[in-house]
C-alpha cells in the first residue's frame, strides 16, 4: 500500500503545483522597466549624434506576458520609431519630441499586450537634431557594363535626376564635387535597357534626397574602322609633317557608319619640341566624337619641314 500512495502523492503534487502556477501566472503584476527608443528615417537635412534615447515605463501584466517580457534580454529591449510616420514637433532650438504613446503602442506590439497596459513616466520622449549644410553636385555614374560580341554602349549614360543635393557637416560638403553611384553590373547586353542604380552615400557620411538614380543606357552594334585624319600645324608657322596624316582605328556604331568623317578628329602637334628644333616631334589625337571608341593611333611621332 506503501509503494501505491507514493506516485498518487507524487500525481496529485504536480497537479497542485500546476494549478497554484496558473493562478499566480493569471494575476497582474506592475512591473518598472526601461525601453529604448531607436529613432528611423531621420529626415536627410538633419543629423542625429544618438539616434537612441531610453524611456522609462510601467507594465501592468499577467503572468504570461511577464514571463515573455521576462525572456526577451536587456540589449534587446529597443522599439523602433520612424519619423516619416510619426509626427514629431519643435520644443526649442534643436530639441524635438514625439508623443510617449507611440512608443507604448510599439512596446504592446512586441509583448503582444494592450498599450492600455502600459504606463509611460514620461508624457513626451524628447531628442535632438541639428540641421545639415547642403549642395547640390551632379552625379556620375559606376559601371561596369560587358555586351554580346560586336555590341557596345553607345555615347553617354542619362541619369534621372542628373544632380542631387547632399546633406552633412560642413567640412565634409564641402570637399565633395560630385556623387558617384554603386557599381553597376551587366554581361551579355544587346539592346538598351534602364537600370535604377543606388547612390554612394559614403557609408552614411553625407545624405541626399535621392537614395538612387536611374540610368538609361543606349546600347549599339558596332563595327571597326579605320580614318585617316590630317595633321596640321596649329599657328601661322607654315610647316609639312611625314607622314602628313595620322590613322585612327576606332569602333563606330553602324548607325553612325555613314556619318563619321576625318573633320571630327583633331590631332596635336607638339609645338614647343618645333621651336626647340626637335627632329621628331610628338603627336596625339585630341579629340574625336563622343561615340567613338578610340582602339590605336599611328604614327606617334612625325617629321617635319618648315617652308620658307
Amino acid at each position: 500500500m506503501k509503494n501505491r500512495s507514493i506516485p498518487t502523492f507524487l500525481v496529485f503534487l504536480a497537479i497542485s503545483t500546476a494549478a497554484w502556477f496558473l493562478v499566480k501566472l493569471s494575476e497582474n503584476y506592475v512591473t518598472q522597466t526601461t525601453f529604448r527608443v531607436h529613432f528611423e528615417d531621420v529626415p536627410a537635412d538633419r543629423w542625429m549624434s544618438s539616434a537612441e534615447q531610453p524611456v522609462k515605463l510601467s507594465l501592468n501584466i499577467d503572468g504570461f506576458h511577464t514571463l515573455r517580457y521576462k525572456m526577451i534580454r536587456e540589449p534587446n529591449r529597443v522599439v523602433a520609431i520612424s519619423l516619416a510616420e510619426v509626427p514629431y514637433r519643435v520644443e526649442n532650438g534643436n530639441t524635438y519630441s514625439v508623443s510617449s504613446q507611440y512608443v507604448a503602442d510599439k512596446v504592446a506590439e512586441s509583448l503582444d499586450i494592450n498599450a492600455s497596459d502600459i504606463t509611460m513616466n514620461e508624457a513626451k520622449v524628447y531628442f535632438n537634431m541639428d540641421a545639415l549644410k547642403s549642395k547640390v553636385v551632379p552625379v556620375a555614374l559606376r559601371a561596369d557594363i560587358k555586351a554580346q560580341r560586336q555590341y557596345d554602349v553607345y555615347g553617354i549614360p542619362m541619369l534621372e535626376p542628373s544632380s542631387v543635393t547632399i546633406f552633412g557637416p560642413q567640412e565634409t560638403i564641402d570637399t565633395i564635387k560630385v556623387v558617384r553611384t554603386q557599381m553597376l553590373l551587366k554581361t551579355g547586353v544587346n539592346q538598351d535597357f534602364t537600370e535604377s542604380v543606388a547612390l554612394d552615400l559614403m557609408d552614411g557620411l553625407i545624405r541626399s534626397n535621392v537614395k538612387e538614380v536611374k540610368a538609361a543606357i543606349q546600347v549599339e552594334k558596332f563595327t571597326e574602322m579605320d580614318i585617316e585624319v590630317p595633321i596640321v600645324a596649329t599657328d601661322s608657322l607654315r610647316v609639312r609633317f611625314f607622314p602628313d596624316k595620322m590613322t585612327v582605328k576606332c569602333l563606330i556604331a553602324m548607325k553612325d557608319y555613314a556619318s563619321i568623317t576625318p573633320d571630327g578628329f583633331k590631332v596635336a602637334v607638339d609645338m614647343q619640341q618645333l621651336k626647340a628644333m626637335q627632329p621628331l616631334l610628338d603627336v596625339r589625337l585630341a579629340s574625336w566624337p563622343p561615340t567613338v571608341q578610340v582602339i590605336n593611333t599611328r604614327p606617334d611621332k612625325v617629321e617635319y619641314l618648315i617652308v620658307q
